[in-house]
């Protein structure tokens, strides 16, 4: 089937059902097995290097360049994702000086798959394909939307960011033994939190430290209830999985997490979903939840229920200028916070497992229809914001504005400044996150202080060092997924409907009546192998049995 046909197709399943379903095959009949760039610019704008070495474009390309950089749109109030301080500032710095044209190109956090497979389709993706998590970095490849890569030109365009990332790059990046993706750094930190109403708390007669287990907090909430204060947070669960940890067995076995830890497929079928599901259903029939979660689809949605004091519960990535404890107070003057110990979502006898990070943050592939300019342009771009200065400006803006410095030459924010420079509500990460997951200075003592900074809001201190104390008690609980180092096919193909019948049936199951629960299930776990999953599952264990993951 030609390239021009599935993009047709794929174009109608826009207009037709709103949703496009990942590309099953042949999207880039011209892209080439080997690490050195192809012959001509019409084979997905690959040249031959000149015997010479790569082109200098040190001095500026010789035509302008149009540059398309991918950045999450999470809908922060106020902000321009695309038209901005930042942006501006790295069209004068970097396009300007290079003959480039810097456009960044919005992509919903909440629907980041489903926006890049619109782009591709339309031929209007930028020149990043990024994602989290590996196996739908590797669906894309999958697709074949991503370029082989060159080692060399990318040390040659960015060597410092390949000082940085060039042996996780050849570690990781390599998929049949073909060059892929390219890694931003991920220290081990990380920020996200669960806020918790800490008034309703005290209020029933408990303490935070109290919810030491999954029965304390469901006790916690019932008196919630009864005191018409309001429910647990919540949402649609979909897209990501990683919702059955808590009900998992411990140490877990590395060969059954291969089999069923997969952030882009539910593992339905399991115990451990089971347990999850039964306790959604008991929560939902007796009032402890937010009774419209299912239409929570969005972050500002479940933030929204939060702040105006219907919810007591709401988990967001933590930052010095988040707005959402001056929102709340808005609405409820005496209100008060604290962080969900790790133990309230855990049965009792388990233990508060987690899913750890791989050693690398965004997954980054290089568009098929990039030119060998564009894809110069993004190292070139990647080790302008690798040098320290660049990066030190992204992270924190203008000197004697955004922030002063202290003795230790950390930065120390301008509390509510409100100035042209200012950042967006997470500290511009989604500009920087293509070189570093979190901000890293000399020492490790000045990194957590600086961190620690960027975490806390003013006055509330004490959630980021609550946050940083639980993450580090609960270290040994976490385990990465595994690492396939063959792309699964079924996976990609059976994907998208997976994920779309999930939500079906896992709705079906939690706003069922109790009594039907069993029955449900059963059906459920039936419907979804047929589906697709057993022929997941057998193509995963036949990996496993390979060794081909880590």
């Amino acid at each position: 089937m030609s390239k021009k046909r599935i993009v047709a197709m794929l174009m109608a399943m826009i207009m037709i059902m709103g949703l496009l379903a990942a590309c099953t095959s042949n999207n880039n009949p011209g892209n080439t097995s080997t690490n050195k760039p192809s012959p001509s610019a019409s084979d997905n704008g690959a040249t031959e290097k000149p015997a010479e070495g790569y082109p200098d474009y040190s001095q500026g390309f010789p035509e302008k360049v149009n540059l398309d950089i991918p950045v999450y749109e999470r809908a922060f109030e106020g902000w321009n994702v695309t038209d901005n301080y930042y942006t501006r500032w790295i069209q004068k710095e970097f396009g300007d000086k290079y003959n480039i044209n810097v456009k960044f190109v919005p992509i919903a956090r909440s629907n980041e798959v489903t926006d890049y497979e619109q782009l591709l389709a339309a031929h209007k993706a930028p020149e990043i394909i990024f994602h989290y998590d590996m196996p739908q970095a590797l669906a894309y490849y999958g697709e074949d939307v991503l370029q082989t890569l060159d080692h060399d030109e990318i040390a040659n365009y960015a060597p410092t960011y390949w000082k940085s990332m060039g042996e996780t790059i050849k570690q990781y990046g390599v998929v049949d033994g073909k060059n892929t993706f390219v890694f931003a750094a991920r220290p081990d930190t990380d920020n996200y939190v669960t806020l918790i109403r800490k008034d309703w708390v005290e209020q029933v007669g408990m303490k935070v430290e109290d919810l030491t287990s999954l029965e304390k907090y469901n006790e916690m909430l019932g008196k919630w209830k009864e005191a018409g204060l309001g429910a647990l947070g919540g949402s649609l669960t979909r897209n990501n999985y990683n919702y059955s940890y808590a009900f998992r067995d411990w140490p877990i076995d590395p060969k059954y997490r291969a089999l069923y830890s997969d952030l882009a497929i539910a593992d339905l079928t399991t115990a451990d979903t089971e347990g999850w599901l039964r306790n959604l259903n008991y929560q939902y029939h007796n009032g402890l939840i937010d009774k419209e979660f299912y239409l929570r689809d969005e972050d500002n949605k479940v933030k929204s229920e939060f702040v105006a004091g219907r919810t007591g519960t709401y988990g967001l990535y933590l930052a010095s200028n988040t707005d959402v404890f001056e929102a709340t107070l808005k609405n409820n003057p005496n209100a008060a916070f604290a962080v969900v110990p790790p133990g309230a979502g855990v049965p009792e006898g388990k233990v508060p497992q987690g899913r750890a990070y791989w050693p690398f943050g965004f997954i980054m592939g290089i568009n098929y229809e990039s030119t060998p300019e564009e894809r110069a342009a993004v190292w070139m771009y990647l080790e302008w914001m690798s040098q320290p200065a660049n990066l030190f400006a992204l992270q924190n803006g203008v000197e004697g504005q955004n922030y002063t410095l202290d003795a230790d030459g950390l930065p120390v924010k301008v509390a509510d400044f409100k100035g042209e420079s200012v950042l967006s509500q997470n500290n511009n990460k989604d500009y920087w996150a293509l070189v570093t997951e979190t901000p890293v200075f000399a020492t490790p003592e000045l990194t957590l202080k600086s961190n620690l900074r960027n975490w806390s809001p003013a006055g509330y201190e004490q959630i980021a060092q609550d946050m940083i104390k639980y993450r580090n008690e609960t270290a040994e609980y976490r385990t990465p997924d595994a690492l396939f180092t063959v792309v699964l096919e079924k996976v990609n193909e059976y994907k998208a409907d997976l994920n779309a019948l999930f939500q079906e049936l896992y709705l079906d199951i939690v706003l069922a009546p109790p009594a039907e629960f069993d029955a449900k299930y059963e059906a459920a776990k039936k419907r979804f192998l047929e589906a697709g999953y057993q022929e997941i599952l057998d193509e995963k264990q036949k990996a496993i049995d390979a060794g081909q993951f880590r």
